[in-house]
């Protein structure tokens, strides 16, 4: 997810501009309601635990490697590290009910350069303000003078999908 991205743009210089949507800062939180109450106990027997849907389909594996590298990371360290030339946008809910609205608050406190938009009521997939959480991302982007020879990728996930359009149509 988001946290990749911030990861990513804590490694390398070259990256510009970040747009966060509902990102978590603190990694550590959040696992148990996505894995259950015995994943510790099933991940440390099994070394892997399958995560599936309502259908019983598996949407994807989470290795004990994978969790403990999650565990172990240092998000206060990593946003210390993005370039002081990355523009960082964070927009978050303040009905988030998957991810707090005090993470966004946490990057915006330790990221020199973040700008944070809070939309009022609006929950962790912007369910009744898809327009507001648009309006917000593509402001910031045509905001920033962005040199023609640039390329912006844009990664949305899929509770952001709605904003694929008016983002293509930027270039």
């Amino acid at each position: 997810g988001g946290d990749v991205v911030v990861l990513y743009a804590s490694l390398y210089d070259d990256v510009r501009m970040v747009v966060n949507l509902s990102g978590r800062f603190y990694l550590e939180k959040g696992i148990e309601e996505r894995l259950g109450k015995e994943f510790l106990d099933r991940i440390n027997k099994e070394g892997y635990i399958d995560v599936t849907n309502k259908s019983g389909n598996v949407l994807y594996t989470v290795t004990k490697e994978s969790l403990m590298e999650r565990l172990n990371t240092d998000m206060h360290a990593t946003s210390l590290s993005i370039s002081k030339e990355c523009s960082f946008f964070t927009v978050h809910g303040s009905a988030d009910e998957i991810i707090p609205v005090e993470d966004a608050y946490e990057f915006a406190k330790h990221i020199p350069t973040h700008k944070l938009c809070v939309v009022e009521g609006a929950d962790h997939c912007y369910t009744r303000h898809r327009k507001e959480l648009s309006d917000a991302v593509v402001g910031f982007i045509t905001s920033k003078k962005v040199p023609k020879n640039v390329i912006l990728y844009v990664v949305l996930c899929s509770i952001a999908s709605g904003l694929l359009a008016p983002l293509i149509s930027l270039r």
